[in-house]
């Protein structure tokens, strides 16, 4: 469904994605890891149309990005980091005005925007204005939007951010939900708990770099099952074991405070990169 050859994008003297290769199957939800300024949304933006690649393909259910733009750019819905909804006008208005971008014709966009506003449990607030709608409602407004004009793919980039923890889960739960209508979704996040929870796959990008592409198990089986932080004045360092026994067996001798826990996607992403998804 989405799948990039050595993709690379340079800004000036900035070179942001380096030569990167990967494929999303249709249906899958993919999450795309990696800390600020890594090329997470550079590469959304390369694959949505809305920034130029420097050189390598990019394809979007089977359409070239660059050779059949308006195409790929059908098969796919964005939501952004930034809320960019007209604060001015309804909620339903905000759908509106999508649906008639994208050409749908009258009853067809009016049946939809409904469908979807019941979708994602907002029906009783599409004739409210979307400033005075809270951060999370408008989040799910954004998602609504996006699926308008019912894409193959849907492209969240960030999508929480900012979200309280309670906040987040019930986003997730509309995101599983999507996924299991048969959406394609690629997830850029840097909250390790939710591409853990969310996705089969994960890319570890770092420095326009993908380093690691795998399912969330098999990234951290290949440190071990748990972990010994050591905490001393000035450092923490992590120790991993492949059994539990093995990890207590060891800290009887360790004289400094430790805690022992379970192996987690962000122990993987730090063990690859020497970096935190932060």
């Amino acid at each position: 469904m989405i799948r990039i050859e050595n993709l690379s994008k340079r800004y000036k003297n900035i070179h942001a994605l380096k030569s990167i290769s990967l494929q999303v199957a249709q249906g899958e939800l993919f999450a795309y890891l990696g800390p600020n300024g890594a090329g997470k949304t550079t590469t959304i933006r390369i694959l949505t149309g809305l920034t130029n690649l420097t050189s390598g393909k990019a394809f979007l259910n089977g359409f070239d990005i660059e050779k059949q733009t308006l195409d790929a750019k059908k098969q796919c819905g964005l939501v952004p980091q930034t809320i960019n909804l007209d604060q001015e006008l309804t909620v339903y208005e905000n759908l509106e005005v999508h649906g008639c971008l994208f050409g749908m014709p009258a009853r067809q966009r009016a049946e939809k925007i409904l469908e979807l506003l019941d979708y994602v449990d907002l029906d009783d607030r599409k004739d409210t204005l979307t400033k005075n709608l809270s951060g999370g409602m408008r989040r799910r407004i954004m998602i609504a939007r996006a699926l308008l004009h019912s894409p193959r793919i849907l492209f969240l980039d960030e999508p929480t951010v900012g979200l309280d923890a309670g906040i987040r889960r019930k986003i997730w739960a509309l995101i599983k939900k999507i996924q299991q209508n048969g959406t394609t979704i690629f997830l850029t996040t840097h909250y390790i708990e939710e591409a853990e929870f969310l996705a089969a796959r994960v890319a570890f990008l770092d420095e326009g770099n993908i380093v690691a592409t795998d399912t969330p198990e098999n990234l951290k089986a290949r440190l071990g099952e748990w972990a010994i932080d050591r905490v001393s004045e000035d450092d923490m360092k992590t120790q991993y074991f492949k059994t539990m026994e093995e990890a207590k067996d060891l800290s009887r001798h360790y004289e400094d405070s430790f805690t022992l826990r379970r192996v987690n996607l962000e122990d993987a992403f730090l063990s690859l990169t020497g970096k935190t998804v932060k």
